[in-house]
């Protein structure tokens, strides 16, 4: 396997690191628990697709996940 270098000599990609504090952290622990219990309850067939729309819409406001702005929006 060939590995071509695309960036030049001693160049490196410029990146600015999020750090996050515990708080945030936990708030995404939080939502990707609560999405994940979400997700079950639609695979069981206990909470109809809308339901499970609006219930994630809420989850995005009350944990507001970093990513949420990229999210794909709920209908």
């Amino acid at each position: 396997m060939q590995v071509t270098k695309i960036t030049e000599e001693g160049q490196m990609p410029s990146r600015n690191p999020r750090t996050f504090t515990m708080g945030e952290l936990q708030q995404e622990y939080d939502y990707y628990m609560a999405q994940k219990l979400l997700k079950k309850l639609r695979e069981a067939d206990l909470i109809s697709e809308g339901e499970f729309n609006k219930i994630t819409a809420l989850n995005r406001q009350t944990f507001s996940p970093y990513l949420a702005e990229i999210m794909p929006e709920t209908t």
